[in-house]
């Protein structure tokens, strides 16, 4: 190159323009379709979960207080089952992601007091 700014650079390194991206393509209503159904079967989920989770906590705090078990425990087993019915209220209002740590933090919870059991 003669260092002149006109210059043209070898036909190796010219850069040719990029194409234009292509706008990403509108879904479909069948698409809508499949998404609000994955959405409301995973609130059902959530749902379902948190309850059942709840129902086993609260039943094993009373097994447990017909056994004389540490107060410890029972606290373990009602916090955890206080904690799963958050979750499925958490689950109903669609909020499924919080809903499923919720969860897991309540069966933990619940399996701290197996352990001190």
């Amino acid at each position: 190159m003669s260092g002149r700014p006109d210059s043209d650079l070898p036909p190796d390194t010219q850069t040719t323009p990029e194409p234009a991206a292509e706008p990403a393509a509108e879904p479909t209503g069948d698409e809508d379709l499949l998404l609000v159904e994955q959405a409301r079967r995973a609130r059902w989920a959530a749902v379902g979960t948190g309850a059942l989770l709840a129902l086993a906590g609260t039943a094993a705090t009373a097994l447990r207080a017909a056994d004389a078990a540490p107060a410890l425990v029972l606290a373990a087993y009602g916090c955890g089952a206080a904690v799963c019915a958050l979750a499925a209220v958490l689950g109903a209002r669609g909020r499924t992601r919080r809903a499923l740590w919720t969860t897991v933090a309540g069966v933990m919870v619940m399996a701290l007091g197996d352990h001190f059991d």
